[in-house]
């Protein structure tokens, strides 16, 4: 394999291996760094589908788009929906057709979520302040919200400037990764500092009102709701009263924070294979990485929460846990992407949940609920359950000091319902 054809993967300043694609066969290959695994430090790194050996490894079955023929823990670090929309858009503006994902992969280089980098690096200017409005009037161009745009009539630099800040963060919604200066304000791109000087934060972008509300809003709602639940989560935040920002968990301490997706760390395709999409399966990883029993506690009232408050898309990507490098252990991540996902301006018969509770993706029940307690010896169940429910009133009260339309706070509240005991 030719040298152009391989990039090294890099952790907390340490080398671990390589990597290497073949896009004639769909393969990749990786191979630790024989040095990281004499070292023995990081055992847990990537505690599933690589194993610790020094020979070279091969992988022909990530072949999903969510993969793009990558391990998936590696795969965990391209850009998703939002991000390839920019990534493609940039690419054009340089007369780029067309790249491979390792390729891409040194474009995330050293700005990714989480603690990977990748080298070699594909340098890229400095951005200067962030203007969000600025952002959002190219935003509106790419996603062709307000035109039909190609990258002809889009500057390089402009695109350059949202591809550095809003590929690297997953999902489908428009946003960005900025850094705020905690003693003077200034807003600098999240690609550039790591340092306790800043707090730094994803942020969804609102881009406009065509859906007839801020979705942005609903979420920091529903922000203020988890917390008031008990869930843990990172501090967030409006700006402008209008764009949600929330700290990343990536960023703490100073320092990146290695952090995987539950698909990431398993290889389980959160869109193509339902098999495996379920909360069991969540628990299950849990418990193979062994995260403290408070854990446990904390997923399952997330599970309760997204289940009373019908945030139907949390799937597998929406799961993540953490690695501490002092302790070689991994713990559940803070929740994050709890919002009421649907459009509440249509009725939907039914609505089916990205992941499945004892089986079942719709008509849900306590029994189910009680059934995933036993199982994983979850203490006091009823009572968390309890203690979700007894939110419910308060959708309507912040939604309406937030002055969400009268109209989609009642659409929402029908959809909050207390969970059936079944029969």
């Amino acid at each position: 394999m030719a040298r152009d054809k391989i990039i090294d993967i890099i952790a907390f300043g340490q080398e671990i291996g390589k990597l290497g694609y073949d896009l004639d066969q769909g393969k990749s290959f990786f191979q630790y760094n024989p040095e990281f695994l004499d070292l023995g430090k990081y055992s847990k790194l990537f505690p599933f589908i690589f194993k610790r050996r020094k020979p070279a490894q091969i992988f022909t079955e990530y072949q999903q788009d969510t993969f793009q023929g990558l391990p998936p823990m590696i795969a965990d670090s391209l850009p998703d929906t939002f991000g390839n929309i920019i990534f493609q858009e940039w690419l054009t503006a340089k007369g780029v057709k067309k790249i491979t994902p390792l390729e891409q992969l040194t474009y995330v280089s050293n700005r990714g979520m989480g603690a990977l980098e990748y080298k070699p690096i594909k340098e890229l200017p400095q951005s200067s302040e962030i203007n969000i409005d600025n952002i959002i009037s190219i935003l509106e161009k790419v996603l062709k919200l307000k035109e039909n745009t190609t990258g002809e009539n889009l500057s390089e630099l402009s695109l350059l400037n949202v591809f550095k800040i809003g590929t690297s963060a997953g999902g489908a919604r428009p946003k960005i990764l900025i850094s705020e200066h905690k003693k003077t304000g200034e807003i600098i791109a999240g690609d550039r500092e790591i340092s306790e000087d800043y707090n730094h934060y994803l942020v969804k972008l609102h881009i406009d009102d065509s859906d007839g509300y801020n979705k942005e809003k609903v979420e920091y709602i529903y922000y203020i709701l988890a917390e008031e639940a008990g869930i843990d989560m990172m501090q967030s935040k409006l700006i402008e009263n209008k764009h949600f920002a929330t700290l990343r968990y990536d960023r703490q301490n100073g320092e990146k924070q290695h952090v995987l997706t539950v698909t990431g760390l398993t290889g389980w395709d959160f869109k193509s294979q339902p098999e495996n999409s379920s909360y069991e399966n969540v628990f299950k990883v849990a418990l193979s990485l062994e995260v403290p029993h408070k854990d446990l506690q904390q997923l399952f009232k997330r599970m309760v929460f997204n289940l009373v408050f019908r945030n139907v898309d949390d799937h597998l990507k929406n799961h993540s846990f953490i690695y501490n490098k002092e302790s070689n252990s991994w713990n559940l991540g803070p929740a994050y992407d709890l919002t009421y996902a649907l459009n509440p301006l249509f009725t939907f018969k039914t609505t089916s949940r990205a992941l499945s509770i004892n089986g079942k993706r719709t008509s849900l029940t306590i029994k189910d609920i009680l059934t995933i307690a036993e199982e994983f010896s979850i203490k006091n169940p009823k009572g968390i359950i309890e203690d979700v429910q007894a939110l419910i009133p308060r959708w309507s009260a912040l939604a309406a000091e937030l002055e969400i339309p009268e109209n989609i706070i009642k659409a929402i509240q029908k959809e909050i319902k207390e969970i059936e005991y079944g029969k």
